[in-house]
């Protein structure tokens, strides 16, 4: 998991590089930075209607290029990034043939949606039975291009599918409905708004659209009324202002305040009748228009930090990070996980089928830890004595969120998220990379990766051998005295599987696995000992013979003869009765007979599950896998239910599938 939080951390590093040198590229071809100010005077008339288009800001009654400017820079600054996204969006509204609306089956379906959703706006089209439509197909889909940027929902309700809930609101004839959260509490009420204009363009509508969303927004005309808006509350201890000339806030500014619902109070200060600017500056405004963060740390001018943009998605993304709610840190705890999760996929070497089965389990794994550890978080934050460390928290990220880093951070976040696809092919080639250097590490380790065909075998195997545990005997049945004098007895029985599963592992195998001798080419005597006690010290010659009856009994137990011989680390049995060291260990195994051996059987003179030395004359077994052990040892460890090899865990009641390589076959030619 850390590795994997490394390569995380390593790719993020990536992403940050890889954005300054776009803006580096981006500089050398037009010698201008996203954050550089434009100045409307140079725009045509169409870019600075998609300039107000962008904002929410109606021109319907403005024909001359200087007041469609006068507006644009009475909304605020404006940027490259901000003009260069709002080419962009108009571009791809103008490629996209339909928006997403909603139709709406009927009145359960419209209370769920529109009625009962207390942090949207919605605009829904009203059909009456057997009467037309009060906007045509072509500019409905206009008026869902045009909401749609702001956030509004939009959908179709035919009374032709429930004429009783048409009649019961009073829809007797087709019209358009717009739902606004009453309140500014979080899970305040929603009010209807029918639209009775009698024009039916885009532009009216739109302009009534906003009018009512602004008419929830607390607007301030007077200096008294702001100073008494400034002090810090405790209910609103968070509060967005806009101090501009402006007969109504833009429709962007709107719809957050809808967005934000009992997280933060938005205010528009409107100043065209303010004769004396001195209060404003008092409380900091230097300058007109300004949006202005009041948080009880202090005050944050919004635009004056990189990516900081006059537009929906910028500011939502400033105020997400300052003041998150519960919902933005899970999501983005999971994107988190995922993107670690994933990297599973190039990590893990082998067979592509062993890949996607990691991986699918590495997901289903992490997400049901990051679900369960949210839940007792949830339940934390219920309770009243930790309010004090919520909001202690949020201090610390309003404070770490207002820096310089951060927008930096937001600024990626924003580049990356409006082009998917390349975040998507550098997490790819980041992958790739890992599993480049990941594949040359196993390849000097001479780790052996299997097929997939191979792979599914072992998956099999090790699912057989595992999670359903055979019979591995008849002897230990319980009969029928058991069953009548403890009845809890068939209870505890019925907790393990092989009292009614069918053995799927017979133990006959067995049987049949190779067993021999083990043997040396040379018997320890008394002339061994005289050519090997020429180089021994004085010390190892006057061994006590307690320590010979110890090694005795112990090679007793494996079947092991009184006869020894030059095993490795092994003592050979002198005439006068003493036990002395034969050879060192390479000598003493150039000095097996191997020739006893099967040709398919790895040489070793060790068996792993007792930790002792081949002795002369033991029984020693092997397994399909090539792995050599005690008889007695191999056989205990197998009856006791474990269908595999101790050292590769490899099936023992299956023979692996020999790989010859080059070399093995020119041995076998000669």
């Amino acid at each position: 998991m850390w590795l994997k939080l490394f390569f995380l951390l390593l790719y993020f590093l990536v992403l940050f590089v890889l954005a300054r040198f776009f803006e580096a590229v981006v500089w050398y071809e037009t010698g201008l930075f996203a954050t550089q100010l434009v100045d409307p005077v140079t725009l045509s008339f169409n870019k600075l209607k998609t300039i107000l288009e962008c904002r929410g800001l109606g021109y319907s009654g403005l024909a001359e290029k200087r007041d469609v400017r006068e507006l644009v820079e009475k909304s605020g600054d404006l940027m490259q990034g901000e003009l260069y996204s709002a080419i962009k969006n108009e571009k791809e509204q103008a490629e996209s043939q339909s928006e997403s609306s909603t139709t709406f089956s009927g009145e359960m379906h419209f209370y769920e949606l529109v009625e009962d959703t207390k942090d949207g706006i919605w605009l829904v089209q009203v059909i009456a039975q057997d009467r037309d439509a009060l906007l045509s197909k072509a500019n409905w889909g206009k008026m869902v291009q045009k909401v749609s940027q702001f956030g509004i929902r939009t959908g179709t309700f035919n009374c032709s599918s429930d004429s009783r809930y048409c009649r019961k609101r009073g829809w007797m004839k087709s019209t358009l409905i717009m739902s606004v959260p009453q309140t500014y509490a979080s899970k305040g009420k929603v009010m209807l708004k029918e639209y009775n204009g009698r024009r039916i363009e885009t532009e009216h509508i739109f302009k009534w659209m906003t009018a009512h969303v602004a008419s929830r927004i607390k607007t301030i005309r007077m200096s008294q009324q702001l100073v008494e808006e400034w002090h810090p509350s405790e209910k609103h201890p968070v509060k967005m202002f806009l101090f501009a000339k402006l007969a109504q806030p833009p429709a962007f500014f709107s719809a957050l305040s809808v967005k934000f619902t009992g997280r933060i109070e938005f205010i528009f200060v409107d100043v065209q009748s303010w004769d004396n600017i001195t209060s404003l500056e008092e409380i900091g405004v230097q300058q007109l228009p300004s949006y202005i963060l009041k948080m009880p740390e202090g005050i944050y001018r919004y635009g004056n930090s990189i990516g900081e943009f006059i537009s929906l998605q910028a500011m939502d993304t400033f105020l997400r990070s300052v003041q998150p709610e519960v919902n933005d840190l899970f999501v983005l705890s999971l994107v988190m996980v995922n993107l670690m999760a994933w990297l599973d996929l190039f990590i893990t070497q082998g067979a592509t089928i062993k890949r996607f089965v990691v991986l699918i389990s590495t997901l289903g794994t992490y997400n049901s830890l990051l679900i369960i550890s949210w839940l007792p978080i949830l339940g934390f934050l219920q309770l009243p004595y930790l309010e004090g460390f919520y909001d202690y928290s949020l201090k610390l990220l309003r404070y770490a969120d207002t820096t310089t880093i951060a927008s930096w951070v937001r600024t990626d976040w924003t580049f990356y998220s409006s082009h998917p696809a390349l975040f998507l092919s550098t997490y790819l080639a980041h992958g790739l990379l890992i599993d480049y250097f990941e594949k040359k590490r196993r390849c000097n380790n001479e780790e052996e990766n299997p097929n997939n065909l191979e792979w599914l075998s072992s998956l099999w195997d090790w699912y057989t051998s595992y999670l359903v545990h055979p019979i591995t005997s008849f002897h230990n049945f319980p009969n029928e005295s058991d069953w009548d004098d403890d009845p809890n007895f068939l209870l505890e029985r019925l907790a393990f599987p092989d009292l009614w599963l069918h053995p799927l592992i017979p133990i006959d195998y067995i049987n049949n696995l190779p067993t021999w001798r083990f043997k040396c080419t040379q018997v320890c005597g008394p002339n061994s000992e005289e050519n090997s006690g020429r180089d021994l010290d004085s010390n190892i010659q006057n061994t006590t013979g307690g320590q010979t009856q110890g090694l005795n009994s112990e090679h007793e137990e494996h079947g092991c003869g009184k006869e020894r011989d030059c095993a490795s680390d092994s003592c050979c049995h002198s005439g006068n009765g003493e036990d002395v060291p034969c050879m060192k260990r390479e000598a003493q195994e150039q000095q097996v007979d191997w020739s006893q051996w099967p040709s398919d059987m790895i040489h070793c003179t060790e068996c792993v599950v007792c930790l002792e030395n081949f002795e002369t004359d033991c029984i020693v077994m092997g397994l399909p896998c090539a792995h050599v052990f005690h008889q007695k040892c191999i056989v205990v460890w197998l009856a006791g239910g474990q269908h595999c090899c101790p050292v590769c865990r490899g099936p023992s009641y299956k023979r692996k599938p020999v790989r010859s390589s080059g070399l093995d076959q020119l041995e076998q030619q000669e």
